[in-house]
């Protein structure tokens, strides 16, 4: 895992909006459209972004996996100078599973790799739609790593962008990282059926969430294991049959408020030290489970739509590079859209993002054109 990170502690909550949206209920029938915009404010963007672009903290509808209405919150990021029209869907890597762990909310969980690759996608001239992912800055669970809904949310910001700026084309592509890079990945197989009039050019994904069912047994001992028991704690916000504090052992139990109380760095740190029996009943995860997370979490599963560019450093602990070549391998077979493999052999889960705000960048642009 990323210690740099881990050692990257919250001291306090920086709020880029004063308040979380807060909405009333709604009838199924009045549900508005995916990617309407249901509120939008002025919003304080970090400094590396604030001379590259204006941003509104935007409310927008998106759906969940069954297809039904959910309210979402995120970025919608305008540069300057230099518009071209396009826009580009950013999915950010893991901040949590509070209504805290927003970026959109907290700058403290905007992490720097983030910041960096949006600059480079501004400095393009593309508008960049940041969601925060279902159920972080909203009431509901947040279905952590269930790739659908962070596809979704995705797709919709995407909509939600057009809707606040009518001269922005139906062209998009989709960059992300880790858990961004998962959703980025599934956006790229659901779009054709989701995504309307909006035509996808390209999917960059930077360390992406893979492979499951061979990697979630190798995790629980390690000091990435707070990881897992958000990955439990998503699987569960999906599917209810799933109980995720019945798969915890005592001592995981105990630890639990950490998922509310913090983000990432938090997490990772309270779980980091417990041996694979501390934290799950009997060391393992039951084979229902882990069939369930490779349903749900795999991208790879069906052909992509459009082409990708995969990047992946070999010191990467958080996800460890054979996984990522596994997936190369997997999205190849299909045949139907091309694949670049980008293999970084210097580079950890986040310096695979810093290293390659250009590369990404130019091969979006390439895509556009």
């Amino acid at each position: 895992m990323n210690h740099a990170r881990w050692r990257r502690c919250v001291a306090v909550l920086i709020a880029v909006s004063v308040t979380p949206f807060i909405f009333p209920a709604r009838s199924a029938s009045a549900a508005p459209a995916p990617g309407s915009v249901l509120l939008a404010t002025p919003a304080v963007l970090p400094s590396e972004l604030s001379s590259l672009a204006t941003g509104k903290r935007i409310s927008y509808a998106t759906t969940s996996v069954s297809g039904a209405s959910l309210n979402a919150t995120g970025l919608v990021l305008t540069p300057k100078t230099g518009k071209t029209g396009k826009t580009v869907a950013w999915g950010h890597g893991t901040t949590g599973l509070a209504d805290q762990c927003s970026p959109s909310l907290n700058q403290n969980v905007f992490w720097p790799e983030a910041r960096a690759a949006i600059a480079a996608l501004l400095a393009k001239g593309w508008t960049v739609a940041a969601p925060d992912y279902p159920g972080l800055g909203t009431p509901s669970a947040h279905p952590y790593l269930i790739g659908q809904s962070e596809a979704r949310s995705l797709i919709d910001a995407v909509k939600a962008a057009r809707s606040l700026d009518s001269s922005l084309s139906t062209q998009y592509a989709i960059d992300g990282h880790s858990q961004g890079g998962q959703g980025a990945l599934f956006a790229g197989e659901i779009a054709p059926a989701y995504d309307g009039n909006l035509v996808l050019k390209g999917v960059a994904s930077i360390a992406p969430v893979s492979n499951a069912g061979d990697f979630a047994p190798l995790v629980p001992g390690t000091p990435g294991q707070g990881y897992l028991v958000m990955g439990l704690y998503g699987l569960q916000a999906q599917d209810p049959s799933v109980n995720a504090m019945a798969l915890l052992a005592n001592p995981a139990k105990l630890r639990t408020p950490v998922l509310t109380s913090g983000c990432l760095n938090e997490i990772l740190s309270t779980y980091q030290n417990l041996t694979a029996t501390q934290l799950l009943v009997n060391g393992v995860l039951p084979a229902s489970v882990l069939a369930k997370l490779v349903h749900y979490v795999n991208p790879g599963q069906v052909a992509p739509s459009a082409p990708i560019l995969l990047i992946q450093g070999m010191n990467d602990d958080a996800v460890p590079w054979p996984f990522t070549a596994e997936l190369n391998g997997q999205l190849t077979a299909y045949g139907t859209q091309p694949v670049q493999f980008e293999l970084l052999q210097n580079a950890d889960h986040d310096q695979a993002v810093f290293q390659t705000t250009t590369l990404v960048a130019d091969w979006i642009a390439a895509r556009f054109t």
